[in-house]
């Protein structure tokens, strides 16, 4: 029998769990939830449950993959025969999300070889074909969204009209899978490696887009939105909801990458210090994340605010005989209440064209996913100085991230399979064409339907029976005593009462909430992007 492989060190194991934990959520998603749920409040929610829910499943997984030195379901088979679906539920799931993960950086691709231009394509809309002026779409989008919906995607009005495959993206994310491939090509070995550089490059980045994102105009507008937290809204259950929610899904529980990598531990390895490092890091990253993205939704804010405020002005001095240095940005208001009280008839024939301009709305503006990845960012990067050096190094952390967390679904697809002889290149090319389905004009929408259903049900099902398997079947005495044998203590009580009460008891509550809401929710809906209205739709 071939004897298994091990991590080189430690620190590649952590690297590894880091790189796969650390991804698009805490840079996407997580802020949005922040701006949702009441800015710094959102935190108090989140970091609790990280206590009760995050770190006792993350643990829980880490010991079971470096107890029994198998994939899922090898793992899993192990503990009980009757169990081995667990290890292939977990599998699939890993396998759905692995069929539409990598279209998103193929779309970093596509924006990273993009930016090595002269004038970025999303800063100015693009000429028509009469050239007598900017194509009529873009002109009453903006040019980030035209860029996004028309360049990008070449997006179709709905789900059910389909134009065929986009040959930008398709090579894009033949692309992207070569070089997953070529991480994952000698198991193992040539993960290690990798993750040096896909775990630790995204902070680097990201501490410079903070040092540049803090001295932007208006950025401190968004940060102090950010911290100043609105505690109403911890009363709202939705608040706790989605902290639970965001703290399972951001360490990647129940995909089985995370028992993945542990077999690949030695035996006594210290997976529990590991456990509460990986979590930690995790967290702080999205917390870290946050103050970024917020430094940018401040300064795109006040961009906003600033171009409002100056149409308003050149609206006044065009209809009122005013000097034009009479009026600034500063006074406008003012002198709408002057002009309204002073000229009430010729104020009333430009009322309903007077822009409502205000800071607080622009920054109550939510956005996540690809909105706020590929449109929010692209128009805060296009008013910076240097724009096309912030967009190489945005967009190529973008793929470092999802490469990373691509590494940890791939292996959890291919560690057991491994134990069944197949290639991982059988597996690479199996979801490279499954995913070319994601590059035709209608791929968005089924990107989005697999995104919003493919994992989430099954998942909170998945990590709720290991963890109840854990404590009433295989027995919560003997997983302490396998637990004693790799670390030479027992785990103290926290471990012990978050295994056996709180965590199966949060995540009967999450699977009950989510069945609940799926069924009030109706017929499922997606958002459609109409040129015509240039706004989503919603489509049945």
């Amino acid at each position: 029998m071939e004897k298994r492989p091990n991590w080189e060190s430690p620190i590649q194991f952590v690297l590894a769990c880091v790189s796969y934990a650390v991804g698009l959520g805490n840079v996407w998603r997580f802020p949005y939830l922040c701006q949702m749920h009441g800015g710094g409040g959102f935190l108090i929610p989140y970091l609790i449950m990280l206590l009760l829910e995050g770190v006792p499943l993350f643990y829980l997984e880490l010991a079971i993959g470096q107890k029994m030195s198998r994939g899922s379901i090898g793992a899993w088979t192990a503990i009980s025969p009757y169990l081995g679906g667990v290890g292939l539920a977990s599998v699939v799931t890993s396998l759905y999300l692995c069929l539409y993960y990598n279209i998103i950086n193929a779309w970093s691709f596509w924006y990273l070889f993009h930016s090595f231009q002269s004038v970025l394509p999303w800063a100015e809309c693009p000429i028509n074909s009469n050239r007598t002026g900017p194509i009529e779409e873009c002109e009453r989008a903006t040019p980030t969204q035209y860029f996004f919906f028309r360049e990008t995607l070449n997006i179709s009005p709905s789900i059910e009209e389909n134009g065929g495959i986009h040959t930008g993206q398709a090579m894009c994310l033949l692309l992207a899978w070569m070089i997953t491939y070529l991480f994952i090509v000698r198991g193992v070995k040539s993960t290690g490696k990798v993750v040096y550089f896909t775990a630790t490059f995204p902070y680097v980045v990201l501490f410079i887009y903070l040092i540049r994102g803090i001295t932007l105009q208006g950025a401190f507008n968004g940060i102090k939105y950010m911290f100043i937290p609105k505690m109403e809204q911890l009363a709202n259950p939705n608040t706790w909801i989605n902290a639970a929610t965001q703290i399972f899904f951001s360490l990647g529980l129940g995909f089985g990458s995370l028992i993945a990598f542990a077999s690949y531990n030695h035996y006594n390895n210290n997976f529990e210090r590991q456990a509460i490092i990986v979590s930690m890091i995790n967290s702080g990253t999205s917390i870290f994340a946050s103050i970024v993205t917020f430094a940018i939704y401040g300064f795109k804010a006040t961009v906003n605010y600033e171009n409002c405020l100056e149409r308003v002005r050149l609206l006044l001095l065009n209809t009122f005989n005013i000097a034009e240095d009479s009026i600034t940005n500063d006074n406008v208001f003012t002198w709408i209440e002057k002009l309204n009280t002073t000229y009430p008839v010729q104020f009333a024939e430009i009322e309903n064209q007077l822009e409502a301009c205000d800071l607080e709305s622009e920054l109550n503006t939510a956005v996540e996913g690809a909105g706020l990845a590929f449109i929010v960012y692209s128009e805060a990067i296009k008013n910076m100085p240097l724009p096309q050096l912030w967009s190489v190094l945005y967009f190529f952390m973008l793929l470092l991230l999802g490469m990373g967390s691509m590494l940890g679904n791939v292996t959890a697809i291919i560690t057991p399979l491994r134990d069944f002889k197949v290639l991982n290149g059988v597996v690479c090319l199996f979801c490279m064409l499954v995913g070319l389905s994601f590059t035709t004009t209608s791929g968005n929408y089924w990107f989005t339907i697999f995104n919003d259903y493919a994992a989430t049900f099954s998942l909170l099902f998945v990590v709720l029976i290991e963890v109840i398997t854990v404590s009433y079947i295989y027995g919560i005495r003997r997983f302490e005593k396998d637990i004693e044998d790799m670390l030479g203590h027992r785990p103290n009580w926290y471990w012990k009462i978050m295994w056996t009460i709180t965590s199966p008891l949060l995540l009967i509550f999450l699977f009950v909430t989510y069945i609940v809401n799926y069924i009030r929710g109706g017929t499922p809906t997606y958002q459609a992007w109409d040129k015509d209205s240039l706004q989503d739709n919603k489509q049945q």
